[in-house]
């Protein structure tokens, strides 16, 4: 499939107007700005643009390897009704972290406000399901640990919607009908205050085109649990669906960036 490159969600990316709400105001000693730290290319970096790939890691279908790839512009993932993970009962093709060389990857620690932005490819064949189906996940490293910021294609009362929810705070930062969002780009952008307690803060926007489809913001809010939170893209889906909406799909992504709020 032939893919274009979408503009960036919020080119203008200094002052006021890039600074999510809830998020650290400007003073006159020091206006507070996103400084990019992170923008590889799928074509120059390949895979090598994260932390980590966790492609198939039970090795349940090399015939389909590799699920992860980079391709012309975009990052795909391919998921397969056949795909297992190490548990069983769900499906993962992730790749995690923002990689700046062959040693070093960012780190979001406690206190610091992080912004992704990026652009997906939903296919209709990648549905919302009545259990989890994840396509980002911010996290602590490690297993076990539980997903701090989670958008999900989940259906709600039989409707297909895309929402980003932050589990460890109990908070549903906002949501909104995928259909109008499959086969189609959508950018994506998600901004962080990492912060403990009612410390953080969050602001997700997704863009179609002109249009702005959703744009919601949540202060006061638990982003942070120990050592710090590292992002997590792909599919990652529960086999427990009852609505019949498993089939074998893909994710593409392209024009990943990441900037810090200093």
């Amino acid at each position: 499939m032939g893919t274009s490159r979408r503009a960036v969600l919020g080119a203008a990316l200094g002052g006021a107007a890039g600074v999510a709400a809830g998020l650290p105001a400007a003073t006159p000693a020091h206006a507070a700005s996103w400084q990019q730290k992170w923008a590889p290319t799928a074509s120059g970096d390949g895979l090598g643009a994260f932390e980590t790939v966790e492609d198939d890691r039970a090795d349940s279908h090399p015939a389909g390897h590799p699920h992860i790839r980079a391709t012309g512009d975009d990052w795909r993932f391919d998921m397969h009704t056949v795909d297992r993970d190490t548990s069983t009962d769900r499906q993962r093709q992730e790749v995690t972290g923002l990689r700046t060389g062959t040693s070093g990857y960012l780190k979001w620690t406690q206190g610091q406000t992080w912004r992704i932005t990026y652009s997906m490819y939903i296919p209709s064949s990648l549905k919302a399901t009545t259990t989890f189906t994840h396509i980002m996940q911010m996290k602590q490293p490690g297993s076990g640990t539980s997903p701090i910021v989670v958008q999900s294609l989940r259906r709600v009362n039989g409707v297909q919607t895309i929402e980003l929810n932050l589990p460890i705070a109990g908070v549903l930062v906002g949501r909104t009908g995928l259909d109008p969002l499959h086969d189609t780009w959508t950018d994506v952008d998600v901004q962080v205050k990492v912060g403990n307690g009612t410390a953080g803060s969050v602001r997700w926007i997704l863009t179609s085109g002109s249009t702005t489809v959703i744009d919601k913001s949540k202060t006061g809010v638990d982003t942070f649990l120990a050592d710090r939170v590292r992002p997590k893209w792909g599919i990652y889906r529960s086999l427990g669906d009852t609505s019949g909406s498993l089939q074998n799909t893909y994710l593409l992504l392209t024009d990943l960036r990441g900037y810090q709020l200093v």
